[in-house]
């Protein structure tokens, strides 16, 4: 996954906009799994999601969550939150600033769920207590219904910039990009 060093400010957004797309299909793609920090009251809170989609002709993002998930009320009350990917192969960072939507009906989540419920990861979306609930054990092995997609939600983000930075032993790069895809080189 190695890239030629680029200096151009337009071939850096379009290579970023490609790894992007590149995550969604490779399940061994670095930037698959990322962070994503939203707000909790006064408090940051971070945790990882999977990449499931990307557009990048509409600059959006998609993954998957527990719709009575913490992060949902967090995304309610502050839509505004920030993807963190790291990929060692580039030797790239990629802070992704973006507006959140969650949906827990429709196509959307319908055609997902559709692809999903019959796949092992459809237990998280199946189970009885919302994420976080204290157990007083493991959770015994279940198997409900999968005909109804009981609390699995579609998450949207909606990128309006990207931070792009580059780690070499050369010398450190970086670079700031709005949602028009124009840049400019900014101080590692």
């Amino acid at each position: 996954m190695t890239t030629p060093r680029l200096d151009d400010l337009p071939a850096i957004h379009q290579a970023c906009w490609h790894q992007l797309a590149a995550c969604a299909a490779d399940k061994a793609h670095a930037w698959r799994v990322m962070g994503l920090a939203t707000v909790d009251g006064d408090a940051a809170d971070l945790r990882s999601v999977v990449i499931r989609e990307v557009d990048t002709h509409a600059r959006t993002l998609m993954f998957f969550t527990d719709a009575r998930s913490p992060k949902v009320a967090q995304i309610a009350a502050q839509p505004q939150a920030t993807l963190l990917a790291w990929s060692p192969a580039l030797s790239w960072q990629l802070r992704l600033r973006v507006r959140l939507v969650v949906e827990t009906t429709g196509l959307a989540v319908s055609s997902r769920w559709a692809r999903l419920k019959m796949s092992p990861a459809a237990q998280d979306y199946l189970s009885p207590l919302p994420p976080g609930a204290p157990l007083s054990g493991p959770l015994p092995p279940q198997t409900p219904a999968r005909d109804s997609r009981n609390h699995f939600a579609v998450v949207l983000a909606q990128v309006h910039a990207l931070d792009w930075l580059e780690l070499r032993p050369g010398g450190h790069r970086r670079a700031l990009f709005g949602a028009d895809g124009s840049g400019q080189w900014v101080t590692p």
